[in-house]
Order: structure tokens, then C-alpha cells, then sequence
């Protein structure tokens, strides 16, 4: 068998780097151009938001105090709305140029968490829970990777321990991604979206150890928006002030 030796600060980092090269692709070379080489950026990207989603279920998971986790998000959420905006040019008050991509991940991660403890809830009947799940889709259906994020999330925290039904899950709600974005912004980068399976083999080699660095959590959470804001700068002095994402 073969031995499962990344750890979870590992796999962050891994995440870091294909977030980074995504992010910087798009604001070098706006408007998701179709040459080859561009593209297998956007690929490598990919393999970021399956690990952030796998991590957060994680996290929920073996939390303390999962007010304290999801506050913490929120938090973060609302100062890299501003990074996030700042980085691809897209105004500050959503909505002014698309329903799509109006703020940051950040958003449907934090929301995850509450979907993660509203599908646990003892108090909720099945109905209020569905209920309560749908309104999470509507408030996260204009985030970086939409609603879908969250569902992924449901997905891969009700069925862990069960690696095969977790992905399988996770794929089924990223191919509806794909498809949205196949009719609503672009084919040929609709398509690439399922390219998010190549992080399938390295999640499934996580051994379940944090790692032995305790700070990666609040790398990541100072990272997210930094890295953000250097996009932006870059987006300026490149392009000027002009919007750089497809759908955004």
C-alpha cells in the first residue's frame, strides 16, 4: 500500500502555490486567453480550491470552538472582499458589472462552516435544514467558485472517512460549476475547471497530521489578502484600472 506521507501543511503550501500562479496568470494575461501555455496555469490553479475545501471540513471537524473557526473566516472573508476586488479590478459594491465572481472564496468558506453545523444540528428538522442550505447557495452564488464551494464542503465533511464518496461528491458539484461556466462565461475554460481532479491524488496521500508547524493557519489567512493586493498592484501598473476576469 502506498504510504500516505503529506501532511496537512504540506498540502496547504501546495494550495498557496497553485492559488498564487493562478491568480498572478490572470493579471498578467487578462480575459482567459486561449494559448496553451496560459491555460496550464490556469490548470495548476485548479488544484488550489479542492484542498482549501477538503481543509476547512477538516477544520471544522477537529476545532474547538467552531463559533470562534467561523467568526475567524468571516473576518477574513470581509477584509479579502476588498483584496480580492482590488486584485481583478471588479468594484467594490457587488453587482455592478456581473453576478459572477463578486467577492472572494473566503465568502463561500466561511459559509460552508455554518452549512457543516446547520446539516449537524439536533435542534433543525430535515426541512429547515434543506431550507437553511438553499439560502446558503443564494448568499454565496456570487463568491469565487460560487455556492459550489459550500456544497463541496457539505459534501466532503458528511462523508468523512469515505475518501472515494467524498471526491465523487465534490466532482458531481464541480461539474455543475463547469457547466455554468461552459454557457454563462467561457467553454474552453468551463472545461478546465474539471482540471480540480488533479488534487485528487494528493489528497488522497493527506496521512491526517497537521504538521508541526502550528502558525499555517494564520500564513494563510495574512497571504490570502496580501497576495491579493500585490495582484492588484501588478493589474494597475500593467493595465490600468481596468477589470481582468471573465465574469467578473
Amino acid at each position: 500500500m502506498e504510504r500516505k506521507a503529506l501532511n496537512g501543511n504540506q498540502l496547504k503550501v501546495i494550495a498557496m502555490a497553485a492559488m498564487t500562479i493562478d491568480h498572478v496568470t490572470c493579471v498578467l494575461f487578462p480575459g482567459y486567453p486561449k494559448v496553451w501555455w496560459i491555460l496550464l496555469l490556469h490548470i495548476i490553479g485548479r488544484m488550489a480550491a479542492p484542498i482549501f475545501w477538503f481543509f476547512v471540513a477538516e477544520g471544522y471537524y477537529y476545532t474547538h470552538d467552531r463559533k470562534q473557526y467561523a467568526g475567524r473566516l468571516l473576518v477574513f472573508a470581509l477584509i479579502s472582499h476588498f483584496a480580492y476586488n482590488f486584485a481583478f479590478g471588479i468594484p467594490f459594491i457587488p453587482f455592478r458589472t456581473s453576478v459572477f465572481n463578486q467577492t472572494s472564496v473566503l465568502w463561500p468558506l466561511f459559509w460552508g462552516v455554518v452549512a457543516l453545523s446547520v446539516a449537524d444540528s439536533e435542534r433543525l428538522k430535515q426541512w429547515q435544514k434543506f431550507l437553511a442550505v438553499i439560502a446558503i447557495t443564494v448568499v454565496t452564488f456570487c463568491a469565487d467558485w460560487s455556492c459550489i464551494a459550500v456544497l463541496a464542503i457539505l459534501e466532503i465533511g458528511q462523508h468523512r472517512g469515505n475518501f472515494r464518496r467524498q471526491m465523487t461528491g465534490m466532482m458531481r458539484w464541480v461539474a455543475l460549476y463547469a457547466a455554468v461556466y461552459v454557457i454563462f462565461i467561457d467553454p474552453v475554460y468551463g472545461v478546465l475547471q474539471f482540471f480540480t481532479a488533479l488534487t485528487i491524488p494528493l489528497l488522497g496521500r493527506y496521512n491526517g497530521q497537521r504538521g508541526s508547524w502550528k502558525g499555517m493557519k494564520w500564513l494563510f489567512y495574512v497571504y490570502y489578502p496580501l497576495h491579493l493586493f500585490l495582484c492588484g498592484l501588478i493589474r494597475v501598473a500593467l493595465h490600468g484600472n481596468i477589470g481582468v476576469m471573465i465574469g467578473g
